[in-house]
């Protein structure tokens, strides 16, 4: 049996905690949380919670811990830690700062000789290798991400921030007509605004000015400012009964071109439909702490990614298994 560790118990960790349930080679040995573990209340039966400075006295005691904390300010400073005592896995999805996130997580597990595992999800994740595998296959050719329709946690925490906003929902919606012309192999240059929509629905409350509320989203810099933005004020009960789940999803298209002449145009497209966002996430996290510990047995040490992993060691498969049903 594979041990695994949690620290954090959000959303995602409670994804962690259920996928882990899914796979018969794995056990929860332990939560480890920053809140009061009394009271933190998981699924799992007989599994411990406990303060996270508690971790430590777990080293030898668990194959491999999954962190589930934030990319803005957790993951920076949790993962290099944890990394000095274990093997790690995490979903850091900064992409701008993953090369910075990278170099730090290597030099603690290096030095340690643990396997840490960054920035794995579906994207950065899967849509990375998917990214990887057409762009090889078909090097002449342009990349396009389309993501949603989906919640956007970090958007809608950012107009919940905004004064008079009680609560708010935040969904990025492809633009189906950029999406018609990347299928069709026109490889068009499309912009921000061409690529996405962003729909916002917002509860404010009782006396706020929702004309300043609703200006105050479509301009925020670096969320809203560079897309076409529509603001539905609605109830809270609404907001309860519609927009309580965190659905997500989207597609990464390579179109490109092959033959002599480069006559013929071909398409790869691999999509996502999601009913939970971080419960998939979570999915491919527990995947990816079966491999972390076949590099681990394979000798490897340091930081990886998901386009290190060889796909075989992310299954509970044998090889023979593999060969006569996968391939």
């Amino acid at each position: 049996m594979i041990k695994l560790g949690i620290v954090g118990y959000g959303n995602l960790a409670r994804g962690v905690e259920c996928a882990i349930a899914q796979n018969p080679d794995m056990e929860l040995s332990a939560v480890f949380t920053r809140r009061d573990p009394s009271s933190v209340r998981i699924l799992t039966p007989n599994v411990p919670v406990l303060p996270v400075e508690d971790a430590e006295t777990f080293c030898g005691k668990i194959d491999v811990l999954l962190l589930c904390g934030g990319s803005a300010t957790d993951l920076p400073a949790v993962t290099p830690k944890f990394a000095k005592k274990f093997h790690v896995v995490d979903s850091f999805d900064n992409h701008a700062n993953i090369p910075a996130h990278f170099a730090a997580v290597n030099a603690a597990a290096a030095e340690s000789g643990h396997v840490a595992l960054i920035s794995t999800g579906w994207d950065p994740g899967l849509f990375s290798v998917n990214r990887l595998y057409a762009s090889a296959i078909l090097p002449e050719g342009k990349d396009y991400t389309f993501w949603g329709k989906g919640v956007s946690q970090g958007h809608s925490d950012a107009v919940r921030r905004i004064p008079g906003v009680l609560d708010a929902r935040q969904y990025t919606i492809p633009v189906p007509e950029a999406m018609d012309k990347v299928r069709r192999g026109e490889n068009p240059d499309l912009t921000t605004r061409q690529k996405h929509t962003r729909l916002c629905y917002v509860v404010a409350e009782p006396e706020a000015d929702t004309k300043a509320i609703e200006q105050a989203i479509k301009t925020m810099p670096n969320y809203f400012a560079d897309y076409d933005t529509t603001v539905v004020f609605i109830t809270q009960e609404e907001m309860k009964n519609d927009h309580s789940g965190l659905p997500h999803g989207g597609s990464v298209i390579r179109s490109g071109v092959t033959g002599w002449d480069k006559e013929t145009t071909q398409t790869i497209e691999y999509k996502l439909n999601l009913g939970s966002n971080p419960q998939f996430t979570a999915s491919v996290l527990v995947a990816c702490a079966r491999a972390v510990v076949r590099m681990a047995e394979k000798g490897i040490t340091g930081c990886q990614t998901i386009f290190d992993i060889a796909p075989a060691d992310l299954s509970i498969l044998s090889r023979e298994e593999l060969l006569s049903h996968m391939l």
